[in-house]
């Protein structure tokens, strides 16, 4: 079968389970750096420049809500994700005594969306670096979810003295999909999946992958932040940017350098996850051995030299989010138990 119709079968297969689905509300569309949806905190501007353009990462920073313990947590967000999606585990920190900074990386949510730009893992954390360096912050505890998993392993690998604890939340790339049997999508073909993007689409897609099956009204808030962005005035380089983020995850696998990390490392990982970018295109027989988290959480953990690993087994990708309590307990315990 071709990848062609592999995506048509795929689409066929979505529009079956959406036609279980009880239909949306009209979603709500914001424009192409997420202006009409509102965070949690003030956003704040950091201009720079990145491969001779001029750039803004927006990010919030939020000061601790009770007497500081001199500990800054850098939280990255996944590629369907933004930095709001963190406010209930930034609110647990900063009841904590930290501060917590949470930016939005260039191609994503508030942040620029460049006509042009050569996406890398690198780049990302050289922007979030410069950040950092603006702000006076240089020793950091890094929390990557996702997408932002990849990114926070390849922060931690150029800047080892910068980070005093690395947190993986259900990073993908924990495989080498590439290497594996994915087939590759040409540019043009992963922005036209992302101009494919619904409500409907995000949605069913979450529920199964994110959130095990499970559907609660919080969680509409961020359908409608990613369909509204994908669907707003901005569509088009929303769509573009996003594509050239796919490539970038697809092409730039961090999983054969997970023995070089030398910082302390907690992976947290909901067993349900079953995300493995180009999985919905991969021949079957490809497909079945992708995205099975407890043993890639258990790959991982053994080659990641003296990393801890606390699962949720009944979470799927966004454990933040979906179990909220049990993952913030976690995290603070390990975050105070890595301080002594």
């Amino acid at each position: 079968m071709g990848i062609q119709q592999a995506i048509l079968g795929v689409g066929v297969a979505l529009g079956l389970l959406l036609a279980g689905t009880p239909a949306l509300a009209e979603t709500p569309t914001f424009g192409p750096e997420l202006e009409g949806f509102a965070y949690p905190w003030p956003v704040k501007d950091f201009a720079f420049m990145s491969q001779g353009e001029a750039m803004t990462m927006r990010y919030m920073d939020v000061a601790p809500a009770t007497a500081p313990n001199g500990a800054t947590a850098v939280l990255l967000h996944g590629k369907n994700f933004c930095a709001a999606t963190w406010e209930v585990t930034i609110r647990a920190l900063a009841d904590h005594g930290y501060r917590a900074i949470a930016p939005d990386q260039i191609g994503f949510c508030k942040s620029t969306k460049p006509e042009r730009y050569q996406y890398s893992f690198q780049a990302l954390a050289e922007n979030t670096h410069a950040l950092l360096e603006s702000l006076g912050i240089r020793k950091i505890l890094l929390i990557g979810h996702s997408t932002g998993g990849m990114l926070a392993a390849r922060y931690a690998l150029m800047y080892p003295d910068d980070v005093a604890m690395l947190v993986l939340v259900n990073p993908i790339g924990l495989e080498d999909w590439k290497a594996l049997g994915v087939p590759p999508l040409s540019v043009d073909q992963w922005i036209a999946r992302e101009r494919a993007t619904t409500a409907e689409r995000i949605r069913a897609y979450e529920q199964s992958t994110y959130y095990a099956g499970e559907w609660r009204p919080a969680y509409d808030r961020w359908v409608e932040m990613l369909a509204g962005l994908t669907q707003g005035s901005g569509r088009d380089i929303v769509a573009r940017n996003a594509g050239l983020i796919d490539d970038m995850i697809y092409t730039q696998p961090v999983v054969c350098e997970f023995p070089l990390i030398r910082v302390p490392t907690l992976l947290m990982i909901g067993d349900r996850d079953t995300t493995a970018i180009g999985k919905d295109v991969a021949p079957p027989e490809v497909r079945a051995r992708l995205g099975h988290y407890p043993e890639l959480a258990q790959t991982a953990h053994a080659a990641i030299r003296g990393s801890t690993l606390i699962e949720f087994p009944d979470a799927g990708h966004a454990p933040q989010i979906q179990e909220p309590d049990r993952f913030n307990d976690a995290l603070i315990r390990a975050l105070g138990a890595n301080s002594r």
